[in-house]
């Protein structure tokens, strides 16, 4: 069995090659497509009934440990946070794939051709940046969602190495920081003006 972590590690690192790849204005775009499916989410959780907060479907379970299994919640909690995770998903993997899809931009053709090794080099870092996005909101929904994977993906467990650094790393993710209302809206902002500075 490996660990969660180690797996996290793996995937970030496949996302730098692609990044290295593709380039550094390609990932940015990706970045901010993420940042875009944050925004999005937390917008169907506030106005809309269909995305509910993983606390909210939590909620109506009697005497509630953090450390409950998913297999051992109600079957109608299991069923409605698998719901909650998949849409959440979704919008991520959606708003991801556009990401990638993005155009070629004419304007930065040339000027990466005459900077091949600092746009390799700059891709790689925003390769990992968008793998860590991507791949670290998708555990992070994962984690409230209570792992309903079990028994192919377990929870990182308390009192070991691993688990432990998992555990810590859960704190840093992106969804975090979404759930502060004034950071995420600020991060949008950027995002399109940074769009509508160098990119248009």
């Amino acid at each position: 069995m490996i660990s969660i972590l180690s797996v996290f590690w793996m995937f970030i690192i496949l996302f730098g090659l692609i990044g290295a790849m593709r380039g550094w204005a390609k990932e940015l775009l990706v970045i901010f497509s993420i940042v875009l499916a944050l925004f999005l989410i937390y917008v169907l959780e506030t106005f809309t009934p269909f995305i509910i907060p993983f606390d909210e479907v939590l909620s109506q379970v009697e005497n509630l440990n953090p450390s409950t299994g998913f297999e051992l919640l109600p079957v109608p909690i299991q069923d409605e946070l698998k719901v909650q995770f998949w849409s959440r998903a979704a919008i991520v993997g959606i708003l991801a794939f556009f990401g990638y899809q993005t155009p070629r931009l004419a304007a930065l053709r040339e000027k990466a051709r005459r900077e091949k090794i600092q746009d390799v080099l700059l891709g790689a870092v925003l390769g990992l940046g968008s793998g860590f996005f991507i791949v670290g909101t998708l555990w992070w929904y994962m984690s409230a969602a209570h792992y309903p994977f079990t028994p192919e993906i377990l929870p990182p467990q308390a009192g070991t190495a691993l688990g432990d650094a998992a555990l810590k790393a859960l704190t840093y993710f992106p969804p975090v920081f979404a759930s502060n209302q004034l950071g995420l809206f600020f991060a949008v902002v950027i995002a399109f003006v940074f769009v509508l500075v160098v990119f248009i």
